[in-house]
C-alpha cells in the first residue's frame, strides 16, 4: 500500500469513527431527566474519545497526503472539502474539552460526516500544481482560512442547539421555517452525494464543445445529464441529453447542472424524510437538545466568534492578499471569491457590532451565527461551483 491509498484509508476510517461517535453523543443526551446521570457521562465519554481518534486517523489522512503530493492538500475541492471537516471535527474536540457538552457533536459530527462525503465525490488524484498555486503563502492563507471558518462553525452549532430547543415547533412561524430550511439545505448535500454517486456507477459521460468568456473554443465533459449548457454549446456525444439552455460564459453550467440535480434529488430525500419521520426534521430532532444549558450554548457561540473571526481575518483577507499580490501581481481584483470572503468578513464584524454595542444575546445571537455559517457554505459550494473566477481551478 503507498501512501496515497494509506491516506484514503485513514480518511475513511476517520468517516467511520466520526459516524459511531455521533451514535454515542446521542447515547449520552437520550435521557429525559435534567441531571447528568453516570451513564450520559459514560456515553459522552466514549463519544468523545473515539471522536479523537477518528480525529487522529483524520490528521494521518492529511500528513501522508501531504508526504505523497509534496504539498498541502489542499488545492482542489476534495483536499479543501477534506480539510475543512477534519478542522471542524477539531474544533468541536477542543470545544468538548472545555464545555463538556455533547449536545454539539449532534451537530458538528453530523456536519463534518457530509461535508467529508461530499468531499469524496470530487476526484481524488494527486495532480501536479499550477503556477498560481505553487507558494507557501497560500499553504498559509488556506489552512489559516479553513480554521477560521471551522472555529466560526462551532458557533452556528451552538446557535442551532439554542434555537432548537427555543423555537415553539407546534406553532407555525417564520423562526420554525428557517430552522426547517436549515435541515433542507443539509439534505440537499446529502443529494449531491446521492447524485454524484449513481452517474458516477452509471460511467455517465456527455461531451460538448463550448465558447469561454475569452471567445476560446474548449471541450467539456459532463458526468451527469445537462440541464444548463456552456456558452455556445454543441453536443459532441451521440445519444446524450442535449442541455435546455446555454449559461453566459460567467457561469460554469456544468457545475450548475450538478447543483440543480442535487437540489433534485435532495428535495426527493426531504420529502421521503418527511413521510417516514411524519414531522418536519427539526421538530424531530427538538428532544435531543430540552436539556441543553442555553445560557452555555450562546456563550459558546459568542466566544467561538470572538476566537474564529481574527483567525479568518488573517487567513481569508490578510495572508490572502499576499498570496494574491504574489500569484497575480496585485492585492485585490474583485473576484468572486474575495468578494464572498469580503462579505463573510463584513457579516461576523456586524455580529460581533451587534452583540457588544446592541446587546443581541439567546436568539439574535443565534440566528447572526446560523446565518453566518450559511454565507459560509454558500461561499464553499456555490462561489465554487458555480460562478467562474481566478479561483476556478479549487472547483
Amino acid at each position: 500500500m503507498n501512501l496515497l491509498d494509506l491516506s484514503g484509508t485513514l480518511l475513511f476510517i476517520a468517516f467511520i469513527a466520526y459516524l459511531v461517535a455521533t451514535l454515542f453523543f446521542g447515547g449520552a443526551i437520550r435521557h429525559k431527566d435534567k441531571g447528568v446521570s453516570a451513564s450520559n457521562q459514560k456515553w459522552g465519554t466514549i463519544g468523545i474519545w473515539i471522536t479523537v481518534i477518528g480525529f487522529i486517523s483524520n490528521l494521518g489522512y492529511f500528513i501522508t497526503r501531504w508526504i505523497y503530493s509534496g504539498h498541502a492538500p489542499i488545492s482542489n475541492m476534495f483536499e479543501f472539502s477534506a480539510a475543512f471537516g477534519m478542522f471542524i471535527v477539531g474544533a468541536f474536540i477542543l470545544i468538548y474539552f472545555i464545555y463538556r457538552v455533547p449536545s454539539l457533536g449532534i451537530f458538528a459530527l453530523p456536519v463534518a460526516l457530509i461535508i467529508i462525503a461530499f468531499a469524496s465525490m470530487f476526484p481524488k488524484e494527486v495532480s501536479p500544481l499550477i503556477p498560481a498555486l505553487k507558494s507557501y503563502w497560500l499553504t498559509i492563507h488556506v489552512i489559516t482560512t479553513v480554521i477560521g471558518e471551522s472555529i466560526l462553525a462551532i458557533s452556528a452549532f451552538a446557535g442551532l442547539v439554542y434555537l432548537m430547543k427555543h423555537v415553539n415547533m407546534k406553532v407555525r412561524s417564520k423562526e420554525r421555517f428557517w430552522l426547517e430550511t436549515v435541515m433542507y439545505t443539509l439534505v440537499v448535500v446529502i443529494g449531491f452525494v446521492v447524485v454524484t454517486t449513481i452517474f458516477s456507477s452509471m460511467h455517465y459521460e456527455a461531451k460538448f464543445s463550448y465558447v469561454d468568456k475569452n471567445e476560446a473554443t474548449q471541450e467539456i465533459v459532463y458526468n451527469t445529464p445537462a440541464l444548463f449548457g456552456m456558452n455556445e454549446h454543441k453536443l459532441l456525444t451521440e445519444d446524450r441529453m442535449d442541455p435546455l439552455v446555454d449559461m453566459p460564459a460567467l457561469i460554469n453550467a456544468k457545475k450548475l447542472t450538478t447543483v440543480a440535480w442535487s437540489f433534485i434529488f435532495g428535495t426527493l430525500i426531504y420529502i421521503l424524510l418527511r413521510l417516514v419521520l411524519r414531522k418536519s426534521i427539526s421538530e424531530k430532532l427538538q428532544p435531543l437538545v430540552k436539556n441543553a444549558n442555553s445560557q452555555l450554548m450562546d456563550e459558546i457561540g459568542y466566544r467561538a466568534v470572538l476566537i474564529g473571526f481574527p483567525v479568518f481575518t488573517l487567513g481569508a483577507l490578510v495572508f490572502a492578499m499576499i498570496w494574491a499580490q504574489e500569484a497575480w501581481s496585485r492585492f485585490w481584483g474583485w473576484d468572486p471569491k474575495e468578494v464572498w470572503a469580503l462579505i463573510t468578513w463584513l457579516f461576523y464584524a456586524a455580529f460581533l457590532h451587534l452583540r457588544l454595542s446592541k446587546g443581541w444575546e439567546g436568539k439574535k445571537s443565534a440566528w447572526l451565527a446560523v446565518i453566518g455559517f450559511a454565507i459560509i457554505m454558500f461561499n464553499f459550494v456555490a462561489v465554487n461551483l458555480i460562478i467562474a473566477g481566478l479561483h476556478s481551478y479549487a472547483g
